[in-house]
């Protein structure tokens, strides 16, 4: 099993910046295992469908939605089994709830999410 537990979110202004973090842990991470694990962050905005928002290879290439390419940013501390996702200039459209989700052996878990609210 994976626990991811998402942390960071809450409200800010239009072109403010917020970092979100999700820690990782459970026995099957042990050792160096988190290094090799790809992580992501999606995002579901009420009455959305959950969409991917940034990714994270275990190489450390990584991807972004059209949306947020240039304002976030994605990054991992593996000595700390932990993903970021950086998120600048922010936008009343990026207000959604934002999951963490690793994949680790073909399983796929998800956190619980963190709320990011953007006012205008």
């Amino acid at each position: 099993q994976v626990q991811l537990v998402e942390s960071g979110g809450g409200l800010v202004q239009a072109g403010g910046s917020l970092r979100l973090s999700c820690a990782a842990s459970g026995a099957i991470l042990s050792g160096s295992m988190f290094s090799i694990v790809s992580m992501n962050w999606y995002r579901q905005a009420p009455g959305k469908q959950r969409e991917l928002v940034a990714g994270i290879s275990g190489g450390g290439g990584t991807n972004y939605a059209d949306s947020v390419e240039g304002r976030f940013t994605i990054s991992r501390d593996n000595a700390k089994n932990t993903v970021y996702l950086q998120m600048n200039s922010l936008k009343s459209e990026d207000t959604a709830v934002y999951y963490c989700n690793a994949i680790v052996r073909g399983y796929s878990y998800w956190g619980k999410g963190t709320q990011v609210t953007v006012s205008a």
